[in-house]
């Protein structure tokens, strides 16, 4: 049963790709959405047995690596956060596969769509269940093979194509940080097993790298790494460059790279290998901040997109940095919480974004909508309730997580809990500002549509907004239901797979701080929801201040500076892309492929062989007196040597004739 649920996807996978063309576009859509049904109703069953049951379980297919210390196979381990993982992966890419039958109707490659989703479910499914760091390196690889193939879904569009690579790309930057911890690990511990690396983490407390005459914790640089890989992954400040251009793949790969697969990988990365980081306090610190700032950026940045699916996108950017400051204040339980709570209602926003996109003839700019809410009564109820469950608003299932993250931050009484405190509640009103923004300019104000737009607008069909229903019962529900199994007080849930600091009271201490910093996220939730209704519809209050108010030169500056993404997307072509291209072309290029490699490669000794052979057959001039030159000119080679052999003195005056015999044959020529 536990390996159906590993391979479902990926026989649906082999049979829409190798027998598309006999099943058909009907087909290939009934055996994907049939498997991942199927896998995801395993999922519940191991849930029960895993979580309820108390029953952890392991298996070993077959060996993979074996030599001499290196001892790597094909296992997979069926613990709490695996268990958790597989239900809300095999959940939301089910009810992504059921959407893009309906969303993808249209297009002639439907079959190998299908395909490729069940392909990244399946690699994110491996990921989530390894035993080791070998099979979860496979998966994290696999992820972004299959993110690079879907997000140039359509290969004809430049656009799509310039996204893939620079996601495939930037991931590869993260992906270096990664392979060199596994090679840290195994130079530290012999085995990349979970269960032995971790057990061993306290006897390698103290221990050193020695390079280039320095001393480094081995711990902290392992951990480091480790860290490095997850900030490719979930796109935390730096390393998110890659996550916005996703947005031209279609919309269901969207919501599933942003709410189950790609972007979890690195949160859950960090989750998994808690053993290393509660090791290595320095580290921590670093996550805290990258954390905090990635929060705070991208809801900065996200306050001025006009792309439907780009602000939810710097909003999942958003939601991954709250995530990463709860692992650097050292609670991985709330974070995971954050994380599958996040899943239900990111997926349930972009789904909805596609249903209205897919209603209005693909139209994404938010300033050409507007006034659209009696056309999508449905899709409208989806995103309000999303939206609501992304700002934190009370009783839905954004608000039991994402206000737990900012309760023990600010329980944890010390300089960085207060840092991730402040940036985690500006963030959040950041969140508001641009999620009632968004239900504004797309459903509420004035029409900026074209004709031909509203002329064709339509809700989408059953099979499009079943999805949503089911997403919405999550976005609402889970939260309430699941706070106790995730993070309550007591709860042994999570307590063979997370490393815990016993002497960390902080999710304690949260829930006796004042109800007035308990209240402060929801304060900045409302602040956030009257400065954009201020801001969208405030010339019904006063037109000229309000005019006059967005055009002043500060205003003016920041949507600028907001505009252009804090500038990252510059520095990062100035300082390295335009750098790297001028070394390929200039020194790689020119120098030494057109240089060295042209004058003594294959190309060269080509030339010369043509130059030789040439000059050769020039030889072969059909007059007598150059044959008997060549004759007397060989013979006289031949007394030479075999003279000099001889009478070694006599060397460079044979020499010397033999030149002036040359010679004087050059002239009488």
């Amino acid at each position: 049963m536990y390996l159906c649920l590993l391979l479902l996807p990926f026989l649906s996978f082999l049979s829409t790709i190798l027998l598309g063309r006999f099943v058909g576009i009907f087909g290939s859509c009934f055996l994907s959405c049939f498997a991942l049904f199927l896998s995801f109703s395993i999922s519940l069953l191991v849930v029960y047995e895993v979580i309820l049951c108390g029953s952890v379980g392991a298996i070993t297919l077959l060996p993979w690596f074996n030599y001499e210390l290196f001892v790597s196979s094909w296992g997979f381990h069926f613990d709490a956060i695996s268990v958790l993982m597989l239900f809300v992966v095999t959940c939301v890419s089910f009810l992504v596969h059921v959407y893009s039958t309906s969303y993808m109707q249209a297009d002639p490659h439907l079959g190998r769509f299908m395909g490729y989703l069940s392909l990244f479910t399946f690699f994110m499914l491996v990921l989530v269940t390894a035993d080791n760091f070998i099979v979860m390196f496979f998966g994290w690889e696999g992820i972004g093979l299959a993110s690079f193939l879907l997000i140039g879904f359509w290969y004809t569009r430049t656009q799509a194509g310039k996204s893939a690579i620079k996601a495939m790309l930037v991931n590869r930057v993260g992906d270096v940080g990664l392979a060199l911890a596994l090679c840290g690990i195994f130079l530290t511990f012999k085995s990349l097993d979970y269960n032995v690396v971790f057990s061993l983490v306290p006897c390698a407390i103290n221990m050193k790298f020695s390079f280039l005459s320095f001393d480094f914790d081995r711990l902290s640089v392992i951990s480091f790494l480790l860290f490095w890989g997850s900030v490719g992954k979930s796109a935390q400040i730096g390393l998110h460059v890659w996550l916005p251009d996703a947005m031209e793949g279609p919309t269901p790969v969207s919501a599933l790279i942003h709410a189950a697969t790609l972007v979890t990988a690195g949160v859950f990365l960090i989750i998994r290998c808690s053993f290393f980081f509660e090791k290595s306090p320095s580290i921590l610190l670093i996550v805290t901040v990258v954390g905090s700032l990635t929060a705070f950026f991208a809801a900065s940045v996200g306050l001025i997109q006009n792309d439907l699916k780009k602000v939810i996108a710097y909003s999942t950017c958003s939601q991954l940095g709250y995530m990463v400051f709860a692992c650097g204040l050292s609670h991985y339980s709330v974070a995971f919480f954050h994380l599958v709570n996040h899943a239900f209602f990111k997926a349930l926003l972009f789904l909805s974004a596609g249903s209205i996109i897919h209603g209005l003839s693909d139209e994404q700019d938010l300033r050409k909508m507007g006034s659209i809410i009696r056309f999508f009564p449905v899709s409208y109820v989806m995103i309000l309730i999303g939206s609501l469950a992304l700002t934190g608003f009370p009783f839905f299932t954004g608000f039991y997580s994402k206000d737990l993250i900012l309760e023990v931050a600010f329980s944890s009484y010390s300089f960085m809990g207060n840092f991730a405190f402040l940036l985690g509640n500006l963030a959040a009103l950041f969140t508001s500002f641009y999620s009632f923004r968004l239900l504004f300019l797309t459903f509420i104000n004035h029409t900026n549509s074209y004709k031909v737009y509203i002329q064709n607008i339509h809700e989408g069909s059953l099979t499009l907004l079943f999805p949503l229903l089911c997403l919405c019962l999550g976005s609402v529900f889970f939260g309430f239901f699941a706070k106790d199994l995730f993070c309550g007080l007591g709860t042994s849930t999570f307590n063979d797979p997370i490393h815990s600091n016993l002497n960390n009271a902080a999710l304690i201490n949260s829930e006796f701080i004042s109800p007035l910093f308990k209240n402060v996220p929801l304060f900045c939730t409302i602040i956030g929801f009257f400065l954009s209704f201020l801001f969208i519809n405030g010339a019904f209050i006063n037109k000229n201040f309000m005019f006059s108010f967005k055009m002043s030169s500060l205003m003016v500056s920041v949507y600028c500076f907001l505009s252009k993404k804090w500038h990252f997307d510059q520095m990062w072509n100035e300082l390295l892309v335009h750098k790297i291209m001028n070394f390929g072309y200039n020194i790689s290029f020119q120098l030494l492929d057109k240089g060295n490699i042209e004058i003594f490669g294959p190309k060269s000794i080509s030339l010369q062989l043509n130059k030789i052979s040439t000059g050769v057959s020039n030889l072969h001039s059909g007059f007598l007196y150059n044959y008997l030159f060549t004759m007397i000119i060989f013979v006289l080679l031949f007394f030479i040597l075999t003279f000099n052999i001889l009478y070694f003195p006599f060397f460079f005056q044979n020499i010397a004739l033999l030149s002036l015999t040359i010679f004087s044959y050059i002239l009488l020529k």
